[in-house]
């Protein structure tokens, strides 16, 4: 199986069109998620609506094929790691901000609670 057959499209279609411009759109979509506290599973079935769509775009607009099953696949996989990073760093991001008496950031994945003396004399 050769990239293109895998990707559903050729791979520069896939990058410029899934990844960076749908791709953004799952960034906001993850954050937007996130803002309103809403649950990650929003989140996935929000990407698999995207990457239906840059399936049709892929078809409407390059000629590729429609009914690419691991086309599909690997879209909502990639749409979905974007959203999901997007969420995170956003959530972590509201949580230390809103929060500083409570916790703090370990990276921008991770958070932690305070605890000891610091939290009580804040």
């Amino acid at each position: 199986m050769d990239l293109a057959s895998l990707l559903g499209g050729p791979p520069t279609v896939f990058l410029g069109l899934t990844v960076l411009l749908i791709g953004s759109a799952a960034w906001l979509t993850g954050r937007a998620i996130a803002l309103g506290w809403r649950p990650v599973g929003q989140l996935l079935w929000a990407c698999l609506g995207l990457a239906i769509a840059a399936r049709f775009l892929t078809f409407a607009l390059f000629g590729g094929p429609l009914f690419s099953v691991s086309g599909f696949l690997t879209a909502c996989l990639v749409l979905a790691a974007i959203g999901l990073v997007a969420y995170r760093v956003t959530l972590v991001a509201r949580m230390v901000r809103q929060y500083p008496w409570r916790y703090r950031r370990v990276s921008p994945f991770a958070y932690t609670e305070i605890e000891g003396e610091a939290r009580r004399h804040r």
